[in-house]
C-alpha cells in the first residue's frame, strides 16, 4: 500500500544539462584568477531562483558520470559525435560541485548511469511512494517520467508538462515518448532513427498505429520514401528503443527519502563568491550575517552623504550658480536632452557640480500642464555662455563629445573640454564597462537612480521633457555630482603613471573635439542612388531565391534556419560539419562554407544571405537615419568602444560597408558630396604589416617596405624561395593570407581552410615564412611571454591593452589572450595614429584651408569634403601630414584619392 503524499514535490534536478544550458546562455565571465564562471553563475542563479519558487526541502542534484555507461556497451557509437566538453566549460564542474554542497543540496553521480537513469530511479520510487516529483530539465527524454504525480519544468522557457502538456507538445503521450525518439533518433547522442523522420511524421505513424511494435507489424502498408526508409532501417529500432528508455533500477546509495535540503555552510559559500568574483553576492551574505570585519573596517569608504540638488528657476538662482561656476576650480556638466542624437537633440536641461555633495539642476524645456515657469533660454545663454565659452575655465564631463552638439544646438560653443570620466576609464582599462552607472558602482560604490525610474519602460515610456521637474533634478543633478567624485577618484591614478597621462591628455582628449565637429559636419548620402541599390539587390535575391529552390526541389524560406536544416540535412541528406551548441545541424556561414564543395545550394544561401545583410543594414537602412534638417547622415563615434583603441562608429556604422564586393562599393556610391564639391579619401597602405616591421625590427621585412616593393610579392618570393619576378599568383596569394593571418595569430588549420590546402602544407608554409623572417617570430614569441608577465601589452604611445585571460586555465581564452598580445600593439598604435593624425590636420586645415572639411573616419581611411580645387592644392599636405605623426624604422604611405562619391575617391 502507497504511503501518504509528502507536502512538498521532490524536486530532482538534471545538473549536466543545466550546467551545459546556463554556459551557453551567459557571456564569458571570468573569476579574479581568469577562470571562467560564466556556467557557474548561471547554475547558481538558477538554483536561487528554484529556491524562492519552490518548496526546496527534499531536492538533489544529478550529473553525469565521466567515462562511458551501459548505453555504450549497447552500442558502441553512442554518443561518438559529441564534441569532447569545453575546457572552459569542464574547469566549472568542480566548483560548481562545490557550491551545490555549500548551499546545501545533495549531489548524485552514479558511475556507468546517466543523469536520466538517476532521475528515473529515484522519480519512480518516489511516485510509487504517493510523493511529487517536479523533474528539472530541458530534456526532451526526461518526458517519458512524466505521470500523474511526476512533472517536467524547463526553467529556460517556463514551462512546466503533466501528461495533457507533454501530449500537447511532443504529439504523443509520455508512454510513447521511447517509441517516437527511437524512430526520429538522436543527432546529438548519436542514436540511430529512421533517416528522413522527424517529430511530426513519428507522432503521426505512433497515432496512427498505437506502439511502435504495432507499426512495424504494419510496415509493409507505409507508402512513400518515408515506407521505404522505415522498412530499410526497422532492424535497428529496437536498439534505438533500448537506447533511448532511461533505467529505473540504478543500485542507489540513499532513498529518495534521504535527500533533503541541509542548512547552507556560510562561511564555504562566502569563501567560494570571493575566489569566484561573485562580488554582489559576498555583499549579500555579508550583510545578512550582519556584516562582516573587512566591510566595518576603518579602510572601508564610508557610504556618501545624500546629494543636495539646487533647482534654478528663478533670476536669483540663476545668479547664485553663476557666480559658483565662476568661483569653481572645476565645472562638471551634464545635459538632459529629448533625444540621444546629439545633433538634432532639443537641450531639455543642465546641471552642474562644482564640489561632492551638491548639485544644480537648471531646467529649460519641460512640459506639461503642471509644468512650472522655467527660465528664458535666452536669458540663460547670456549667463551662461561667457563661462561655457571660456577655454580658460576647465571643464569635466561623461562623455563630453554628446554635450559639445547638444549645447551647439542650443547656441553654445563649449569650451575648456579637459576632462572625460569615461575616457579616464577606458584609459585605465579598456576591458571594463565605462558607462556611468556602471563606474559609480565600481568606483563610489553608489548606485545611481536608473533612468527607467523617472521615464518609465515600453509603451508608457516618456521623454525627459515630460518628467517633472522635481524628479528631473534629482536625477540629474546625481549625474553631475557622481561624476564629478568619478574625476575625484580616477584622475589621481591616471595622472600617477606618466604614459597613461599622455595617452589621455596627447591623444584621447584632444580627439573629443575633432569626432564632436566630425559627427555635426556628417555626410551626404543620396536616397535615390540607395533606392535603386535596393531594387537592384532585391531583384538578385529574386534570382538567387528561384535558384535555391530548383536546386532543392521545393519552396522554402530562405531565412528560416530551421526549414533550411531540413531541406540540407533530412531531405538532400547533406553530411553535419557543425552543429549548433544544443547539438543540432547547424546551418552558419561556417557550416554552408563547408558543404559548398558539395552541393550548389549552400554557395547561393551564403551569397543570398549577402545581399539580404547588405539591403537590409544599409540600402534600406541608410535612408531612415538622413537627418531631414541637414539632408546628411550624422554617425556617432564612439572612441570607447573597442578594447584596442580603434573607434568604432555606430548610427550608421560605417566600419561594416564592405568595400571589397561590388554591391559594397554601390553602397558607398551613396555617400556623396554636396553640390559644387568633391571627397577626397586619404589611407594609410599596410599600416599594420608596417608596423609589424617596425616592431619586430625583422631586417628582410623593412627593407621590402623601403625598397618600395609588393609586400605580398616579397614575401612569397621569400617563403617559396622562388624569384620574386617569378612570383605566382596564387604564391603571392598564399604570402598576402599569411602576411596578414599571422597579424591575428593565425593557426596552420586557419591557413589552410584558407587557402584549401593540406594542413601539413600550410604549417610548412607557415614555418618556412617564420625561418626567412626570425624577427617575425621572435616578436610574436616576446610578446606572449610580455603578456603573461604584465598581464598587458602596450602600444608605440603606451596605450596599455589589458589580458585578462592570458593566465587562464581555459586553453582557448589563453590562446586568445596570447593572439591578442601579438595583434592588439598593431591594431592599437595604428589606431593612435589615425587619431593624432585626425588632431593634427583638424587644426591645421582650420588654418590653413577652413573651406576643407574631415567628415569622416572608417578604419585606416579618412575622408575631407570641399571644392576640389582646394582638396588638390591640400592632397599632397594632407598626406604628408598622415605619414608625419611619427617615424618608423618603414616609410609610412598614403595614398589620396578624389572624386564625386566615397567609392570613386576611394578607387
Amino acid at each position: 500500500m502507497a504511503e501518504a503524499r509528502e507536502a512538498g514535490p521532490l524536486i530532482l534536478i538534471d545538473g549536466s544539462s543545466w550546467l551545459y544550458r546556463a554556459f551557453h546562455a551567459l557571456p564569458a565571465l571570468t573569476a579574479p584568477d581568469g577562470s571562467p564562471t560564466g556556467a557557474i553563475y548561471g547554475m547558481a542563479n538558477m538554483l536561487k531562483k528554484l529556491f524562492a519558487d519552490y518548496d526546496c526541502s527534499r531536492i538533489a542534484v544529478i550529473f553525469d558520470p565521466r567515462g562511458p555507461t551501459f548505453r555504450n556497451d549497447l552500442y558502441a557509437d553512442y554518443k561518438a559525435n559529441r564534441p569532447p566538453v569545453p575546457e572552459e566549460l569542464g574547469s566549472q564542474f568542480g566548483p560548481m560541485k562545490e557550491l551545490i554542497a555549500a548551499l546545501g543540496v545533495p549531489l548524485l553521480q552514479v558511475d556507468g548511469y546517466e543523469a536520466d537513469d538517476v532521475i528515473a530511479t529515484l522519480s519512480r520510487a518516489a511516485s510509487a511512494d504517493g510523493q511529487q516529483v517536479l523533474i528539472v530539465s530541458g530534456d526532451k527524454d526526461l518526458a517519458q517520467l512524466v505521470d500523474e504525480r511526476v512533472q517536467l519544468l524547463d526553467t529556460m522557457k517556463q514551462t512546466t508538462l503533466d501528461p495533457e502538456a507533454v501530449k500537447t507538445k511532443y504529439g504523443v503521450s509520455p508512454e510513447r515518448i521511447v517509441d517516437w525518439l527511437a524512430l526520429m533518433g538522436d543527432t546529438s547522442d548519436n542514436i540511430p532513427g529512421i533517416p528522413g523522420v522527424g517529430p511530426k511524421t513519428a507522432a503521426k505513424w505512433l497515432d496512427e498505429h498505437g506502439s511502435l511494435d504495432a507499426l512495424l507489424e504494419a510496415a509493409d502498408s507505409i507508402k512513400g520514401k518515408a515506407g521505404e526508409r522505415l522498412r530499410e532501417h526497422a532492424e535497428q529500432l529496437p536498439m534505438s528503443r533500448e537506447l533511448a528508455t532511461v533505467r529505473d533500477d540504478v543500485d542507489l546509495d540513499r532513498s529518495w527519502r534521504e535527500l533533503q535540503r541541509s542548512a547552507p555552510d556560510n562561511d564555504t559559500l562566502l569563501a567560494l563568491y570571493r575566489q569566484l568574483g561573485f562580488r554582489r553576492w559576498v555583499e549579500a551574505l555579508e550583510a545578512e550575517a550582519g556584516g562582516s570585519a573587512e566591510a566595518g573596517s576603518a579602510d572601508a569608504e564610508p557610504p556618501a552623504a545624500p546629494i543636495t540638488v539646487t533647482t534654478v528657476r528663478d533670476d536669483a538662482a540663476l545668479k547664485e550658480l553663476v557666480a559658483a561656476l565662476v568661483a569653481a576650480e572645476l565645472i562638471c556638466l551634464d545635459t538632459e536632452t529629448d533625444s540621444l542624437d546629439a545633433v538634432s537633440a532639443g537641450l531639455v536641461g543642465m546641471s552642474f557640480a562644482v564640489a561632492p555633495g551638491a548639485a544644480w539642476y537648471l531646467p529649460l524645456a519641460h512640459r506639461g500642464m503642471d509644468t512650472p515657469e522655467q527660465l528664458d533660454a535666452d536669458v540663460v545663454r547670456k549667463a551662461l555662455a561667457p563661462i561655457l565659452e571660456d577655454a580658460k575655465r576647465p571643464k569635466v564631463g561623461q562623455n563630453l563629445k554628446f554635450d559639445i552638439n547638444v549645447l551647439a544646438g542650443a547656441g553654445y560653443r563649449l569650451a575648456g573640454v579637459v576632462h572625460d570620466t569615461m575616457l579616464q576609464s577606458y584609459v585605465l582599462d579598456p576591458t571594463s564597462r565605462h558607462d556611468m552607472d556602471a563606474l559609480a558602482e565600481a568606483e563610489l560604490g553608489h548606485k545611481t537612480i536608473p533612468y527607467s525610474a523617472i521615464t518609465g519602460t515600453g509603451k508608457k515610456q516618456i521623454g525627459f521633457e515630460e518628467v517633472a521637474i522635481e524628479q528631473a533634478a534629482e536625477y540629474a543633478g546625481e549625474d553631475a555630482e557622481v561624476t564629478l567624485r568619478l574625476h575625484q577618484s580616477m584622475w589621481p591614478r591616471l595622472s600617477a603613471d606618466a604614459t597613461l597621462k599622455r595617452v589621455y591628455e596627447a591623444i584621447d582628449m584632444p580627439l573629443v573635439p575633432v569626432l564632436a565637429e566630425m559627427e555635426a559636419a556628417g555626410v551626404r548620402v543620396d536616397g535615390d542612388v540607395l533606392a535603386r541599390v535596393s531594387k537592384e539587390l532585391g531583384g538578385r535575391m529574386e534570382t538567387l531565391q528561384a535558384e535555391c529552390w530548383e536546386l532543392a526541389g521545393e519552396q522554402f524560406n530562405l531565412a528560416s534556419s530551421q526549414q533550411l536544416q531540413r531541406v540540407l540535412f533530412d531531405k538532400l541528406e547533406l553530411p553535419v560539419s557543425v552543429r549548433t551548441p544544443k547539438g543540432a545541424p547547424s546551418t552558419n556561414e561556417e557550416a554552408l562554407e563547408a558543404l559548398a564543395d558539395r552541393h550548389e545550394l549552400p554557395a547561393r544561401i551564403l551569397e543570398w544571405r549577402s545581399l539580404s545583410k547588405l539591403r537590409g543594414t544599409y540600402a534600406d537602412a541608410l535612408p531612415k537615419k538622413i537627418n531631414p534638417a541637414t539632408g546628411r547622415i550624422h554617425t556617432h563615434y564612439h572612441q570607447a568602444g573597442t578594447t584596442t583603441g580603434r573607434l568604432s562608429s555606430s548610427e550608421p556604422n560605417l566600419q561594416n560597408i564592405p568595400i571589397r564586393s561590388e554591391e559594397g562599393r554601390r553602397i558607398r556610391d551613396a555617400f556623396v558630396a554636396e553640390e559644387g564639391q568633391t571627397l577626397m579619401a586619404v589611407d594609410y597602405s599596410q599600416i599594420e604589416l608596417r608596423l609589424m616591421a617596425h616592431f619586430s625590427e625583422d631586417e628582410r621585412l623593412i627593407a621590402a617596405f623601403r625598397d618600395g616593393q609588393d609586400i605580398h610579392r616579397a614575401t612569397a618570393a621569400e617563403v617559396f624561395d622562388s624569384p620574386i619576378d617569378e612570383v605566382s599568383g596564387e604564391q603571392r596569394r598564399a604570402a598576402k593570407a599569411i602576411n596578414f593571418g599571422l597579424i591575428y595569430g593565425i593557426s596552420a588549420f586557419g591557413l589552410a581552410r584558407n587557402l584549401g590546402i593540406g594542413r601539413d602544407e600550410a604549417a610548412q608554409t607557415i614555418e618556412r615564412f617564420f625561418h626567412r623572417y626570425p624577427g617575425v617570430k621572435a616578436y610574436m614569441d616576446g610578446q606572449r611571454e610580455k603578456g603573461r608577465e604584465q598581464g598587458f601589452v602596450e602600444t608605440l604611445w603606451g596605450r596599455r591593452l589589458q589580458l585578462p585571460q592570458i593566465r587562464s586555465r581555459n586553453a582557448n581564452q589563453r590562446q586568445y589572450a596570447e593572439r591578442t598580445a601579438i595583434n592588439a600593439p598593431l591594431q592599437g598604435t595604428a589606431a593612435d595614429l589615425i587619431k593624432l593624425a585626425m588632431i593634427d590636420l583638424h587644426a591645421w586645415l582650420s588654418d590653413k584651408h577652413p573651406e576643407v572639411r574631415m567628415i569622416m573616419q572608417v578604419h585606416d581611411e579618412l575622408v575631407f569634403e570641399g571644392p576640389e580645387k582646394a582638396l588638390r592644392a591640400a592632397a599632397d599636405d594632407v598626406a604628408a601630414r598622415m605619414c608625419g605623426v611619427t617615424e618608423l624604422a618603414v616609410p609610412l604611405l598614403a595614398e589620396p584619392g578624389f572624386g564625386r562619391s566615397w567609392n570613386e575617391a576611394h578607387a
